[in-house]
Formats: structure tokens, C-alpha cells, sequence
């Protein structure tokens, strides 16, 4: 929409006038790493972290939620989970913000999820412009994930001194003429805009061995390589790699039953394909009872299936799921070594 100016000391008070009517939440650091928390002081807040643990997903789809409650007394009582708060969440990645695109298309479409979808309503997303790579797994320019042009209410570009700011929405608008004290860019502004903004590319390296147009086809005709059993062997089915990736939306949903077996709640949890049980029905059946499928199950939904789906591809490139795996099964290696297979046979 347009370009406005910020300067940093002005940043940490656009925080704290936000605090007063939203729930905050940034990347702050814990523990030598960074996680998105809900921010108190606005010191606590780190824009230019490398990547944090969990994705800003957990604001959106929680680990675990009461989606109702219940009590048979009374004929019978519904009772909702308490209202989201209206929250901001700031300095998101491109590559997340990606994956939080992703998400809106799923939980909007089909089944439509009243749960999800009340709770991004209610969300303003402030993005920031990678200019630096996270680190040797982040594959995000490989992946087409590395910009963005849509997804944020505002996006940040950190000038040194100050960001200049992409109004993305509205709604961004309306909370950047509320609570920030910002300027409207000027021509230099502009032009250090453009240069910082060119001299990033060269700075990311493209890791995957071929274009990722052809990711689709390459896992299609991957079906029956020793890859899959290679992975299988390694794996340690301890669902590391789907509870820390941006785009994984698989869950669980139980009834949990108090003593008085008269009160309840109904709840959803995070769940992954990764896990033995995952894929078991009833009469005890196991669709992928083998680590093997489910590694194959993993790659193929990230490359193919949530493509043929919904248009997205389910890996942003972010190398969560590189760096959390004990056993160094990576995505970067895995594509790469699927396509020297078909170049080889070739």
C-alpha cells in the first residue's frame, strides 16, 4: 500500500502503546535460543534473530486447546473455550510467513475451522525482511520463500537506524497510524531501501540441486527408492521434525472425562505422521506400521500432496526439521539425493 519510516528508538514505544489493547508476542531469546513468547517489556524483543525453536504457528494453532467444555447436568451444557485475545505477533520470517499463508488456506477451505479462523481474525501479523541467511540449513531462496508481497499487515526492513515499513493491510495501517510515531519515506529512504534489499540475494545460497518446480515430479517417481528404507533405518520416530515445522496441521482430538464421569472437555492437540500410531485404525490395521513409509509419507506430503491439495507446498524451507533431527535426516539431502537417483537412471 505505501512506505513509511520508523526509527528504531520509536520502535520499542509502537510496542508498548500496543500492549495496552493486544497481546504481544515476538521472538525473544531463552535459554541461547529464541523462541516467540508473549512480550511484557519491550527489551525483551530481538528483531534480528537467526530463527527460533517452534514457528509462530503456536499462536494460531496451539499445542494443545479446550474446544469446548461440557457438563451433563441440566440437560446437557455446551460451554466455549474463553475468546481469544486480539494479538499482534512481530518479527515473523518470510519463510513462516509463507507457512502461515498455507495454514489460512487450509483451515478456510473445506471444513471450514472455526477455531483456527477466529483466532487469525483476531491476529495481526509484523513480518521482517531476512537479510542475512539463518544459518547452513535454512534453504528458504530454494524453496521461493525468501520474499514476500502478501501474507502481513506491516513488514519491516531494518535501514540500520530504522525500518522502513510496507503496509500490508488496512488493519495495518490503522495500527501503525494509532501507535507508532512513524514518517512518511523519503527519496533516500527509498533508494537505501533498494540497496540493502539487492545486496541480500547474493548472500543466499540455493542448496537444492535442481529448480524447485520440479520437486512434484521428482518425489513422483521416487515412490519405490531404497531411499525411503535408508531414512527408515536412521529414523527414531520421535516426531521431532513435524512438531517443529511451520506448516505441519495434523492433530488429535479427544474427550477428556472428569471422575464425576458428569463433566468433560473436548480437546485438540498437535499429533504427527511420524508416530507408530498415527496411522492405525480400528481393528488395529497400521496403513504405515514401517518408518520407512512414514519418512516417504513425511517428504511426499511436504513436496506433492499438500501441493495437489491446496496449491502451497508444505515446505517453506525454514531447516527447523534439519536442525531438530538427532539423526540428520534433512530435506535438503533427501531431494537432492532423490534427484541424483533419477539423474543417474536416467
Amino acid at each position: 500500500m505505501s512506505l513509511t519510516i520508523l526509527p528504531k528508538p520509536a520502535f520499542q514505544d509502537f510496542v508498548s502503546r500496543m500492549q495496552a489493547d493486544y497481546r504481544v508476542a515476538g521472538p525473544t531469546p531463552k535459554n541461547g535460543a529464541y523462541v516467540f513468547e508473549e512480550i511484557h517489556d519491550p527489551a525483551e524483543l530481538r528483531m534480528d534473530y537467526p530463527t527460533t525453536l517452534l514457528p509462530p504457528k503456536k499462536f494460531l494453532l496451539p499445542t494443545r486447546e479446550v474446544l469446548f467444555k461440557y457438563t451433563r447436568q441440566n440437560g446437557g451444557v455446551l460451554q466455549d473455550p474463553p475468546e481469544t485475545p486480539p494479538t499482534v505477533i512481530l518479527g515473523v520470517h518470510t519463510c513462516d510467513l509463507h507457512a502461515i499463508q498455507l495454514l489460512d488456506t487450509v483451515f478456510s477451505s473445506g471444513q471450514y475451522d472455526i477455531h483456527y479462523m477466529n483466532r487469525r481474525k483476531k491476529t495481526l501479523i509484523v513480518s521482517i525482511e531476512c537479510l542475512n541467511p539463518c544459518d547452513e540449513h535454512s534453504f528458504c531462496k530454494s524453496m521461493g520463500t525468501l520474499t514476500a508481497d502478501e501474507g502481513y499487515d506491516l513488514h519491516l526492513t531494518d535501514l540500520g537506524d530504522r525500518y522502513a515499513v510496507d503496509v500490508g493491510t488496512q488493519a495495518g495501517e490503522q495500527l501503525l497510524a494509532k501507535y507508532a510515531n512513524a514518517r512518511t519515506a523519503e527519496k533516500e529512504d527509498i533508494q537505501q531501501l533498494n540497496a540493502v534489499i539487492s545486496a541480500k540475494w547474493p548472500k543466499f545460497p540455493y542448496r537444492l540441486d535442481f529448480d524447485v518446480s520440479e520437486l512434484p515430479s521428482i518425489l513422483e517417481l521416487s515412490m519405490k527408492s531404497p531411499l525411503w528404507q535408508e531414512l527408515g533405518d536412521r529414523c527414531l520416530a520421535c516426531a521431532a521434525c513435524t512438531n517443529v515445522c511451520p506448516t505441519c496441521f495434523c492433530f488429535d482430538v479427544r474427550d477428556e472425562v472428569e471422575l464425576n464421569l458428569v463433566d468433560g472437555q473436548r480437546v485438540r492437540q498437535w499429533d504427527s505422521c511420524q508416530l507408530d500410531e498415527f496411522a492405525t485404525v480400528a481393528g488395529g490395521h497400521n496403513f504405515r506400521a514401517s518408518r520407512a513409509l512414514r519418512q516417504r509419507h513425511r517428504f511426499m506430503r511436504k513436496g506433492k500432496y499438500i501441493l495437489d491439495a491446496h496449491k502451497h507446498l508444505g515446505c517453506v524451507g525454514c531447516g527447523r526439521c534439519a536442525r531438530a533431527c538427532l539423526v540428520d535426516i534433512t530435506p535438503v539431502s533427501v531431494f537432492n539425493e532423490l534427484y541424483r537417483q533419477q539423474e543417474a537412471g536416467s
